[in-house]
């Protein structure tokens, strides 16, 4: 079922996932992580793939796999490192297996990267164009910033990308993660004066491991808020606790932002199905009566 479709129902859960680079117990591990979060619910499954274009098989496998369980994939398909002939190969794959949304992303280049990046696709409206196109009729989605992206200038101008990639086509936009809550509604605010009218779902992270902080920061630049950093320096040498911390802390983000009318929660959890289940866990009246 289209993405689109099942958010004019309802607000949705959903996470991400990334598969393996190679064969092995990491793949094993996955299809495991898999049949867990099948378990509780969501309403569809990302499957990103590597930096670069790397990985892509193992992506568009997980895609169809998720699809024969009964779960809604939402295949990631990065413009940056690829061609019209790849993006014609994997979208013709993933159409194949029946899987009906994609996250079009220009991705961002690899510092190892030799060859030439976003020579076909320099942005994501490019890609949503290339893949609306084909005639196969997918749900596309698109990426959103709630602190701006790195290579914008302003808010402003961020918002004008956001409106040009509604504009080509995205049904809707999930956001980058972030740690405080003022700048989603901050995005949100100004994206609907801007004319920006899909659904704009927030993505949330657990922090519960202090080596993932410089991993957020190279990655999307997220902030952590001085109350929430002070306990992740008190707690950076206690595993137990600074994992009660990070789920404590995402637990507190999505009763407000459901509290504050977000049309779903994309978890990126780093394949890690026990924080979900734990999250879930405690968010159990709040799925059952507000989704």
């Amino acid at each position: 079922m289209r993405i689109d479709e099942i958010l004019k129902k309802k607000r949705t859960l959903s996470f991400e996932v990334f598969p393996p680079k190679k064969e092995g117990s990491e793949k094993e591990a996955l299809y495991g992580t898999l049949d867990r979060l099948k378990k509780l619910n969501p309403d569809f499954i990302s499957v990103t793939y590597g930096a670069g274009g790397t990985n892509v098989g193992y992506a568009v496998e997980f895609a169809g796999y998720i699809k024969s369980v009964g779960i809604e994939p939402l295949a990631h398909v990065t413009g940056g490192p690829s061609s019209p002939e790849d993006v014609e190969n994997v979208t013709s794959k993933l159409a194949d297996l029946g899987v009906e949304n994609i996250l079009a992303l220009r991705g961002d280049r690899p510092v190892d990267f030799e060859r030439e990046y976003c020579r076909y696709f320099p942005h994501a409206t490019d890609l949503i164009a290339e893949i609306s196109k084909s005639g196969r009729n997918f749900c596309i989605g698109a990426a959103c910033y709630p602190e701006g992206h790195p290579e914008c200038d302003n808010l402003r101008q961020d918002i004008v990308s956001l409106k040009m990639k509604q504009d080509a086509g995205a049904k809707f936009l999930i956001s980058q993660i972030f740690y405080d809550n003022s700048y989603y509604y901050r995005l949100l605010h100004e994206a609907r004066a801007f004319g920006v009218t899909v659904p704009i779902i927030p993505g949330i992270m657990p922090l519960v491991n202090v080596k993932n902080i410089a991993k957020i920061r190279s990655m999307c630049g997220s902030t952590v808020p001085l109350d929430f950093r002070n306990m992740i320096e008190t707690y950076a040498d206690k595993p137990a606790v600074m994992r009660e911390a990070g789920i404590s802390y995402a637990v507190y983000q999505v009763i407000d932002l459901i509290a504050k009318g977000a049309p779903g929660i994309h978890f990126c959890i780093m394949n890690r199905a026990d924080v979900a289940e734990e999250i879930f866990a405690r968010l159990g009246s709040v799925i059952g009566e507000l989704f």
